[in-house]
């Protein structure tokens, strides 16, 4: 597998969970990384900011660049990304992670929170996507990957909160629509998507506490998912909607998944999104609905 050494990725949402550890894992290939992301001072609630997520991307092996960024702002994603270049030299990797989620019914989504889910999600990727795109045509492999679900246009995945589903699967769209846009100049556009829940704050708050972590993966899957996403040519390997484990599976070989889970004596928990076709690697039980409860 080819190394990320000296390849520049620019991170949305990097300062704690999927995005920190997907920067954790190119660092330990020697990769300079950019954390865009809003956190800069400590909050209560959440663990991180993009100062101490810098120490551990140096720790792990890699370089890092903090810069406190709002994708929401457009001058706020020109000034990180221009920063990164000026730092590091390029971009090689453009990693669109920054999300918001308000699992709210249309009574109980009040618009300002409508705007904030439309605003991160779908607009930030296009954004961010649209910013690094001088700089990804002059990479050697360059990549854009979407922390986002497969297009599977059901029912279920939108009812009981309209608002997050479609904001969500908007920055599937931009996916889509780019990896066909983006085939001219060489670059890879993807969407990275896990099975099973993901051991992050946003579980913990927002999701089901304590009960629903023990029932998940930890952010490492995802990331050893990105990275070998990031392996993969760039000329040929684009427009793939992939969840975690049946890539690491498929394309990586991966046989053992049990090193990922937060506690191996309970049952996975599905994820949203993921189409029932897709079937888990062999040996991975997810838990039915009414052991979720």
């Amino acid at each position: 597998m080819a190394s990320l050494k000296g390849k520049t990725l620019f991170i949305t949402g990097a300062s704690r969970g999927i995005g920190l550890a997907i920067a954790k894992r190119a660092a330990s290939d020697g990769a300079n990384i950019a954390i865009a992301a809003k956190t800069a001072e400590p909050n209560p609630k959440l663990e991180g900011t993009i100062h101490s997520a810098a120490k551990e991307i140096e720790e792990a092996g890699g370089s890092a660049l903090a810069v406190e960024c709002d994708v929401r702002s457009e001058d706020d994603v020109q000034r990180a990304v221009a920063q990164t270049v000026e730092h590091f030299g390029g971009i090689d990797i453009c990693v669109n992670n920054a999300s918001a989620i308000s699992l709210t019914s249309i009574e109980k989504t009040e618009l300002k929170r409508f705007d904030l889910m439309f605003q991160v999600n779908t607009r930030g990727t296009f954004l961010t996507s649209k910013a690094c795109l001088p700089h990804l045509k002059r990479a050697e492999n360059p990549h854009i990957l979407t922390l986002s679900p497969p297009l599977d246009m059901q029912a279920k995945w939108f009812s009981g909160h309209v608002a997050y589903s479609i904001a969500k699967y908007g920055m599937s769209m931009c996916v889509l629509g780019l990896s066909d846009e983006m085939k001219k100049d060489g670059i890879a556009v993807n969407a990275l998507w896990p099975r099973t829940t993901i051991a992050t704050a946003a579980v913990r708050n927002i999701l089901g506490g304590d009960k629903l972590m023990r029932m998940s993966r930890t952010p490492d899957i995802v990331a050893d998912a990105a990275y070998l996403v990031f392996s993969q040519p760039a000329k040929t390997f684009t427009g793939h909607f992939l969840i975690d484990d049946s890539f690491l599976s498929q394309v990586g070989g991966v046989l053992d998944f049990d090193h990922y889970r937060v506690d191996k004596s309970v049952p996975l928990a599905p994820d949203f999104f993921v189409p029932a076709e897709s079937k888990p690697p062999p040996g991975v039980h997810i838990a039915r609905v009414s052991e979720l409860a």
